[in-house]
């Protein structure tokens, strides 16, 4: 302890109060544990403030107006305008009410907060630093601790994030202008989902991906559609090419630079840079190593089934501790890692974490794929319900993509399933839940689904898969 510190106790330290360390405080403080809560920035973390909810909101406002300019098959005829900055502010608001309402729950539920920045002095005791000048630090002594600390985008040399012309994801969160040219380095779900969102408020959008496709690594049918759907959408795609840098453009913009490996160079004329090619932790100003913790070659802190790290006491939950980096698996992890400091016999099971990406059309997985499943020693059967056969879908006017469940032939146990279409992402919750009781193909296809419903999908999948369809041919 310095000279002027303040010094305080608790059972449970939770640093980061992002999905992974507020559910995490939370769940401790109902276990009866006295818990602190330390969070640098905003409550909600990036997912709440600079992620999820925000590009939702985004996504949610840019497919409204596209769909309301594009509806004269139903004879619907309009040509909305969009205000960016107002969205922007509507987003904002959202935001706000749920980062407010999560720093209520955490008081509401007796979780103790301090703002400041942590960092470990020893394997029971962190330092906090209060921001402002004269706020002075605290050092905490703790039994136990979870660092749910998150992630930052990666930056690429040549592309660094100083530039006002390239952005981050957040960057394009909070845009008010919606740039003429926008080109996104990066393929994958963060630079596809902003890529069919800027595609639908009137961007040129240009993709560039070192690989040889989008959304590595789902299944290529889920792929193609996605792709081709962007494609309509206006987006145009540089595979094979990795970003290089950017120069002045002679019109007044910016000239994005890419090259492949054959050493083949390419320019393409841009107002905008997102550079979306992944996330790298925050472990930064932790001091790990005099809590006798290490990272791995990629800066993750590697954890058991039970979120702890090599220092049994001291938890790791969230992005901090690597894939799947998904905020829907941080809560989890958060919660497995109160219980487990609060003496119960909690574990992750990672095969019922579900993913989705919001694109359009979306895309919703979860567990095994059939190779996965055939790799794993299963004989696995398929089912498959297209939604061109979906009433429901047909109402919608979205009709593209299917719904894939995958079970063990001689059991029927679901195994898995890939959903790409509309509403993916809610649509895979039920695959989720079969995945996760141990459900069987019959469970599912014997459960009555409301008519006329996507989730019909469902049903007719789990149907198929036993030869048994009723509105799509049987394998």
């Amino acid at each position: 302890m310095v000279v002027g510190d303040i010094a305080t106790g608790t059972e449970v330290l939770v640093i980061g109060a992002g999905p992974g360390g507020y559910v995490a405080a939370i769940r401790a403080a109902q276990e009866g544990l006295d818990t602190t809560l330390v969070e640098k920035d905003a409550y909600g973390g990036v997912c709440l403030n600079r992620g999820c909810i925000p590009s939702k909101a985004l996504i949610t406002g840019s497919g409204l107006a596209h769909e309301a300019g594009n509806a004269e098959f139903m004879g619907v005829h309009a040509d909305p305008a969009v205000d960016l900055g107002k969205m922007v502010e509507w987003k904002d608001g959202v935001v706000d009410r749920l980062t407010g309402g999560v720093e209520k729950l955490c008081k509401a539920n007796g979780v103790n907060l301090v703002e400041g920045t942590a960092s470990f002095v020893d394997e029971h005791t962190v330092r906090v630093a209060h921001g402002g000048e004269g706020q002075g630090s605290e050092s905490i002594e703790f039994e136990h601790a979870i660092v749910a600390t998150g992630s930052r985008p990666i930056q690429i040399p040549g592309l660094e994030f100083e530039a006002e012309h390239v952005w981050t994801s957040a960057d394009a969160l909070d845009a008010d202008v919606v740039p003429d040219r926008l080109g996104i380095v990066g393929g994958g779900y963060i630079g596809m989902e902003l890529a069919t969102t800027y595609a639908k408020l009137g961007a040129d959008v240009t993709v560039v991906e070192m690989l040889d496709d989008i959304l590595d690594p789902y299944e290529d049918d889920v792929k193609r559609i996605v792709r081709k759907r962007a494609e309509e959408l206006g987006v145009e795609f540089r595979f094979g090419e990795g970003a290089s840098g950017w120069s002045e453009g002679g019109d007044g913009g910016y000239l994005l630079h890419a090259e492949t490996e054959a050493g083949e160079e390419s320019t393409y004329g841009v107002d905008k840079i997102l550079v979306a090619v992944g996330r790298r932790p925050v472990t930064d100003g932790l001091d790990l190593e005099n809590a006798g913790i290490e990272t791995d070659d990629r800066g993750f802190i590697e954890t058991d089934d039970r979120t702890r790290t090599a220092v049994e006491h001291v938890h790791a939950v969230g992005d901090v501790a690597g894939e799947p980096m998904l905020a829907h698996a941080a809560s989890k992890e958060g919660i497995v890692a109160a219980e487990v400091i609060a003496g119960e016999p909690a574990a992750m099971d990672q095969r019922a974490i579900p993913a989705a990406v919001f694109t359009d059309p979306e895309i919703g997985t979860v567990g095994m794929t059939e190779g996965e499943a055939e790799a794993d020693g299963f004989d696995p059967v398929v089912g498959e319900m297209p939604f061109n056969a979906s009433g429901r879908a047909m109402t919608t006017g979205h009709t593209e993509g299917f719904v894939r469940i995958v079970a063990d032939e001689e059991t029927e146990f679901v195994l898995g399933g890939q959903i790409v279409g509309p509403e993916a992402s809610e649509l895979i919750a039920e695959i989720a839940l079969a995945v996760e009781m141990g459900a069987t193909l019959e469970d599912v296809a014997a459960t009555v689904h409301t008519h006329p419903t996507l989730a019909e999908a469902v049903m007719e999948a789990a149907e198929n898969a036993r030869g048994q369809a009723i509105h799509t041919l049987n394998r």
